[in-house]
């Protein structure tokens, strides 16, 4: 059965979540070039890409956060603690590795 164009569009929240999805997935696929990038021109230009990338996603982001679409949970400063205290051991760690 053929579908109508009716019938597949897409609500504005759907289409922005569309949009945020794929820009987390082209964040994914440039940092992954980045990494196995063997040149500095080419990793120039990736880290290009990944910025733009990365500025589309936030505003995406922020468009679905002003419209309710996307609900953010602060953070409980027990679990930053936690987590800052997590990264400051493995920098030490790996301060002591290359010393």
């Amino acid at each position: 059965m053929k579908q109508s164009k009716r019938e597949t569009t897409l609500s504005e929240k759907d289409a922005l979540q569309d949009m945020l999805d794929v820009e987390k997935l082209l964040m994914n696929y440039y940092a992954a070039a980045l990494t196995e990038g063997s040149s500095n021109s080419f990793r120039k230009a990736i880290l290009k890409r990944y910025t733009e990338h990365a500025a589309t996603q936030f505003s995406i982001f922020e468009q679905m956060l002003s419209r309710g679409y996307y609900e953010v949970q602060p953070a409980e400063k027990m679990m930053l603690d936690k987590q800052t205290e997590k990264f400051q051991k493995a920098a030490k760690q790996i301060s002591a590795a290359t010393a």
